[in-house]
């Protein structure tokens, strides 16, 4: 069977018309070159070259076999720059996993410069539901993840790259619904939406069981989903505890948020399998950590006394 560098040497020597121009054009030696061309006619069984003094020109077969040789040649090539780009993690497809808001802007904003880098990737935002990333990153339903904590990453690779203040969703009409902030006790009395999808250490850190008093939250209406939990806690039936980019991406006439300033801020780690990532991954991680870094530098510049903070 032809091989592809006995097709190139073919196709220089049918352009040039000259086996001697066609050698110093591939760098071979014109003897070389024409044992490979004598090579390739035995195994085809067909002349593809009339020679002449004059130089040589394609017979009938041979120029026949120019224009397959072309899309042959033109193929291959295609099929080394592709995997030669998805080693580099210029193509492909790369899985995110996330679940409600993800990492809010940071996770939104850390795709869109991605593609930018990678027009010719396909970004695929996988969601999950209450604490269920971190398992579908380790079943390969995604190639990393952005975690909220408290999770197990055990045997994962993951930095922490976001941290977001938590908020109470209430009713509109609710009676607390307008302060301006809360304590995590004045909520006591309250019912509290919870999931039994989420490992039971998540459901309590998010619950804040035990309570800084010692008592154990009222427990409310069971939600799958953060819909079915933003409908009930809508409706009057209990409140929520969400963090702060959830409230944007979820506003609605209907809710109230309210800022719980006695309880820890929820921690976004992003973590991917290391035996197995992939280019993307951590082209993805990359990204991540640039944007990650920029926002703690804006953080500590608006922060400084005396710089005034000019956004609107």
């Amino acid at each position: 069977m032809a091989e592809i560098r006995q097709l190139r040497y073919f196709l220089a020597v049918a352009e040039r018309g000259s086996v001697s121009q066609a050698a110093l054009d591939l760098h071979l030696s014109q003897s070389a070159l024409s044992e490979a061309l004598r090579k390739l006619e035995v195994e085809l069984g067909v002349e593809l070259l009339d020679r002449s003094s004059r130089g040589v020109t394609t017979t009938p077969a041979g120029a026949a076999l120019v224009a397959e040789a072309r899309v042959a040649i033109e193929r291959f090539d295609g099929a080394l720059d592709a995997a030669r780009s998805a080693a580099r993690g210029k193509t492909g497809t790369l899985r995110v996993g996330f679940e409600a808001a993800g990492a809010g802007r940071l996770s939104t904003q850390a795709r869109a410069r991605f593609l930018a880098r990678f027009p010719h990737v396909r970004v695929e935002p996988r969601r999950f539901e209450w604490g269920g990333e971190v398992a579908g990153l380790r079943e390969g339903e995604c190639d990393v993840a952005f975690a909220w904590l408290p999770a197990d990453l055990t045997g994962l690779e993951s930095e922490l790259v976001a941290t977001e203040p938590r908020f109470a969703g209430l009713a509109a009409g609710h009676r607390l619904a307008g302060r301006e902030r809360l304590s995590v006790l004045d909520l006591n009395d309250e019912p509290i939406m919870w999931t039994r999808r989420a490992p039971r250490y998540w459901v309590d850190w998010w619950a804040v069981n035990p309570r800084p008093d010692g008592s154990e939250p009222r427990w409310g209406p069971e939600n799958d989903n953060v819909e079915e939990m933003l409908e009930q806690v809508a409706d009057g039936s209990a409140y929520c505890i969400v963090p702060a980019s959830l409230t944007e991406f979820y506003a609605r006439p209907d809710l109230a948020w309210v800022p719980v300033t006695d309880i820890d801020p929820l921690r976004i780690a992003l973590a991917w399998r290391e035996r197995d990532a992939s280019p993307l991954v951590a082209a993805l991680v990359a990204v991540v950590r640039e944007l990650a870094e920029a926002s703690a530098s804006a953080v500590v510049v608006r922060s400084r006394p005396g710089i005034r903070n000019c956004e609107h």
